[in-house]
């Protein structure tokens, strides 16, 4: 990290602080003390942040991501700790496309299985379950309902099957 990321870092947090309304840059304002205890975090990281003499811990930062109000990938990403392709988001390529672009195909269930690192031994029973809480539109063609179909069979056998139930 260079002095110049430490700069624009601060800079940019210092503008989300007074955006914010915390009071930072009069000495008997509070905004200092006030951000560090709303955040939970020591007075002096606030301080040797905008007085850039160092970058907050981890810790520091999710802290005072939520207490600003910013997603933590973002103030990650401004301090030069993480690029934005090391932070990109899993589940972007899940999402509709975007304005103008081309469609873009759903997953498979299994597809999504395997992103989630489902074993393959549990993949099957994975997709039956999930299945059952997609809209029928998302279902696979011809499979709406079958995975809850064949569930209440296996049901129904097991409750013929079972003195006293049936």
């Amino acid at each position: 990290m260079t002095s110049q990321d430490l700069d624009a870092f601060a800079a940019w947090v210092e503008d989300l602080m007074r955006d914010r309304g915390y009071d930072i840059d009069s000495p008997r304002g509070g905004g200092k003390s006030r951000i560090a205890d709303e955040a939970g975090v020591h007075r002096a990281a606030v301080t040797r942040l905008l007085q850039r003499q160092s970058m907050p811990d981890l810790e520091t930062t999710r802290r005072l991501a939520r207490v600003l109000g910013v997603p933590v990938r973002d103030m990650l990403i401004r301090s030069g700790r993480l690029t934005a392709e090391e932070l990109a988001d899993p589940h972007a390529h899940l999402a509709g496309p975007g304005p103008g672009a081309e469609s873009v195909r759903r997953p498979t269930l299994e597809e999504v299985a395997d992103l989630l690192g489902v074993p393959a031994d549990r993949r099957e029973m994975f997709v039956r379950v999930v299945e059952q809480f997609l809209p029928n539109e998302a279902r696979p063609e011809g499979e709406a309902g079958a995975a809850v179909q064949a569930d209440d069979r296996v049901l129904a056998e097991a409750a013929a099957d079972t003195p006293g139930v049936g």
